[in-house]
């Protein structure tokens, strides 16, 4: 199963004058991971569809906000 939230650990240089971000976190649309739009598919009611923004649950993705992650909590 695929996520749609991935997480990646970017280069620091012991030189940047900023404090480095160790973890960077993005996400990607439910479309990239289904080659064709299959027939048939379940729908949002109309008034949910809106409120979503997409007819099809499947291409639904909400924003749940910015993860905690273990090593932003260090600081």
């Amino acid at each position: 199963m695929f996520t749609p939230r991935k997480v990646y650990h970017p280069y620091a240089s012991p030189f940047d004058p900023c404090k480095p971000m160790r973890v960077k976190v993005y996400e990607t649309p439910q479309n990239i991971y289904l080659q064709v739009q299959p027939p048939n598919l379940p729908q949002f009611d109309p008034m949910n569809a809106l409120k979503c923004g997409t007819l099809w649950p499947v291409y639904y993705n909400p924003y749940e906000g910015r993860p905690k992650i273990e090593e932003e909590s260090k600081k």
